[in-house]
């Protein structure tokens, strides 16, 4: 890897890296402009995403070109309702020599790919729950440690909730980002019909590596943030608990539970992280605000109130800036 004079460096090199990266993505995934930079966001941040979107919006291919871009390994597992925890973890099995042995399941990768992760009951989804914190699996008491850098992408689809088992609040806060994909535009969609009605085929380059990433992501969290900003970051996540001090009245009215602390650290390590993709050297408020809805959308439960009003969780959390 390259070493850098100094960190204003790197954070000029990261800027110019991302850039790179989006085109690369660019030459596969028409449009999803602010979805491919919340998902690179995650991955600097060394955090999850979930992308929620209805089918044939390039979900899964997105993550695969991700993958395919940043050189690292990648790892699909397509949620159904009859996957067991060990299906994801790997399992012990008797050997040859009478001793068991670890056989590590498919979450053994750097980018998981966690496909359609509502269709598989509350166990299942559970298996993901210390991966994704911890970044470790416990097997049989023993304690197994994933590959580094580590990511979970999950997919969803928002119509179809037949046979589907809602995400527990403690895995949905877990992701760093909840990720609404829309459908593209008409002259996106005549680019995409063009370009897969083809035999077109798009080469990608490979822009960085998984220790390269690895340093940046530390990077990241030595960026310099000043006090207000860091206190506007908190007071955000701090104002949608609805019954306390910070709670603004429309809050008060319209919401039954707002963002934990997880909220707080997530919107500054976005902030810093969209800074530093846009070549600042320190994030500002409008950089906190940048990531605010992705970040607080899944933290947030509204009450029949606002759901009778038609109040939008994105209008909520807006109204807060």
């Amino acid at each position: 890897m390259k070493e850098f004079n100094s960190e204003v460096e790197a954070v000029d090199a990261l800027s110019s890296y991302y850039h790179k990266i989006r085109t690369e993505i660019g030459k596969v995934i028409i449009g999803q402009d602010e979805v491919i930079k919340s998902v690179l966001i995650s991955v600097f941040s060394n955090g999850h995403c979930l992308l929620v979107g209805v089918p044939g919006l390039a979900k899964t291919l997105l993550v695969q070109t991700v993958a395919q871009v940043l050189d690292l390994s990648y790892n699909r597992i397509q949620f159904t309702p009859d996957l067991m925890p060990s299906d994801i973890i790997g399992s012990e099995i008797l050997g040859e020599d009478r001793t068991f042995k670890f056989i590590p399941g498919p979450v053994f990768s750097n980018i998981i790919l966690a496909d359609e992760i509502n269709r598989t009951p509350p166990k299942t989804q559970a298996a993901l729950l210390e991966a994704m914190q911890e970044k470790v699996v416990t097997v049989g008491g023993k304690t197994h440690i994933l590959p580094q850098p580590f990511f979970v992408l999950a997919t969803q689809n928002p119509i179809e909730q037949e046979g589907t088992y809602p995400l527990p609040e403690a895995q949905l806060d877990r992701f760093m980002f909840n990720v609404l994909l829309s459908y593209p535009s008409f002259q996106e969609e005549l680019q995409v019909v063009k370009n897969t009605t083809s035999n077109k085929k798009s080469v990608l380059e490979k822009i960085l590596n998984a220790s390269e990433i690895t340093y940046f992501q530390k990077l990241i969290r030595n960026i310099p943030i000043t006090d207000h900003v860091l206190e506007y970051a908190v007071s955000l996540a701090a104002k949608t608990r609805p019954g306390t001090a910070t709670a603004t009245a429309e809050v008060n009215k319209f919401l039954s539970w707002g963002a934990g602390p997880r909220a707080s650290q997530f919107l500054v390590l976005g902030a810093k992280c969209h800074a530093a993709i846009n070549g600042k050297y320190s994030p500002d408020i409008e950089d906190v605000q940048a990531v605010a809805e992705s970040i607080l959308r899944h933290r947030i439960v509204r009450n029949y109130k606002a759901e009778a009003e038609g109040i939008s969780t994105e209008k909520l959390i807006l109204n807060l800036f």
